[in-house]
């Protein structure tokens, strides 16, 4: 029954977002992308592939901002639409995606009222999705407390702050420390939504999240090092909705140096590939990427499975990851063709 009624509410954005994932770049394109000689060249070719004709159509002259800028607003008005047609659960859902982009914006209004900054200069570096109707009720906060009382009255984030930050903590705190609080109750939610939703969502978010949950861990603990962050003081910060959870979280936090990370790692053997350095799962030149590097090409792979699954509402997050990671690539591609630095331009993440 929730497949039959699934087509009927959702199928038509089903798939409008599997028809978006094919316009993705091939492995062809980025052939042809890595062969540019310069930004113009670089344009001409984007707008011979699927889905980029009309990108750079206006643009008299290309540098790297604009391209980066011409790609968000491509990707942001893609989701939008889809937000704009769905209803119900897929609406709630797609909601949930924006809400990572409001906690980076947050965090930026934080750091600017704790630095001093006027805020209505940040919003303009604010990321698109994470624009929310009472953003300018924030912007005119005077402090720290004037922000996180303001937050909590107009923001779709109140029930992220009220169970993981006090008012008193935030002059406080640092900036990264409320981005990490923030996304490790905002993943927990995430996870929790969607295993209410059931059926093949329920099965395929639970992957993603549990993933994203274990990156995050392993970031924030290669970044704490030699900050002075204490071992109860990570254990606040980690997820707990992912693989890692509980022990290998308790490694975790207990890691000094990157191979206690790997050997928290090896507690779930779906990570080992993360440290074995012998694999060829990265390709030929594995020894020089990094562990973040290797998590974003994880992050694709599972991305791109999800569309495998049948009647899930996985596809729209997954696709919004594959859509970020590809304008990373694009930039990066771009960067070093601007900068002349032709020896790293293969060392993109493979999508596809």
């Amino acid at each position: 029954m929730d497949m039959l009624y699934f087509g009927v509410n959702d199928g038509y954005l089903d798939s409008l977002v599997r028809g978006f994932k094919n316009g993705l770049l091939t492995k062809i394109d980025y052939q042809h992308l890595t062969q540019c000689d310069n930004l113009e060249d670089l344009k001409v070719h984007l707008q011979s592939s699927q889905g980029f004709q009309n990108l750079l159509a206006n643009e008299s002259q290309v540098d790297v901002p604009v391209i980066e800028e011409r790609l968000r607003e491509k990707m942001v008005g893609e989701f939008r639409y889809l937000r704009a047609h769905s209803c119900g659960e897929l609406a709630v859902f797609l909601d949930f995606i924006t809400y990572s982009y409001m906690i980076d914006n947050v965090v930026l209004l934080i750091t600017g009222t704790i630095n001093d900054r006027p805020l209505a200069e940040l919003v303009n570096k604010c990321h698109p999705l994470g624009i929310f109707d009472q953003m300018e009720a924030v912007t005119i906060a005077n402090s720290p407390s004037e922000l996180y009382n303001a937050i909590l009255v107009d923001t779709p984030l109140a029930e992220f702050f009220q169970e993981s930050i006090s008012e008193d903590e935030i002059p406080e705190m640092n900036p990264e420390i409320i981005r990490n609080v923030l996304f490790r109750t905002y993943l927990e939610k995430f996870h929790k939504f969607s295993e209410s939703i059931g059926g093949n969502t329920a099965d395929v978010m639970k992957d993603i999240i549990a993933f994203e949950a274990d990156r995050r861990s392993f970031i924030l603990t290669l970044n704490s090092f030699g900050t002075g962050l204490t071992r109860e003081d990570k254990k606040k910060l980690y997820p707990k909705c992912g693989y890692l959870y509980p022990d290998g979280l308790d490694a975790l936090a207990k890691a000094e140096e990157h191979d206690h990370i790997r050997m928290a790692a090896d507690s779930r053997g779906c990570y080992r590939v993360l440290f074995d350095n012998s694999s060829d799962s990265f390709g030929n030149n594995s020894q020089n990427k990094t562990l973040e590097d290797k998590l974003y090409q994880v992050e694709a792979e599972k991305m791109a499975l999800s569309f495998l699954v049948p009647f899930n509402y996985g596809v729209f997050y997954a696709w919004m990851k594959l859509k970020e990671q590809e304008t990373r690539n694009i930039i990066w591609i771009a960067e070093c063709i601007a900068q002349r630095q032709r020896g790293k331009i293969d060392s993109y993440i493979a999508v596809l």
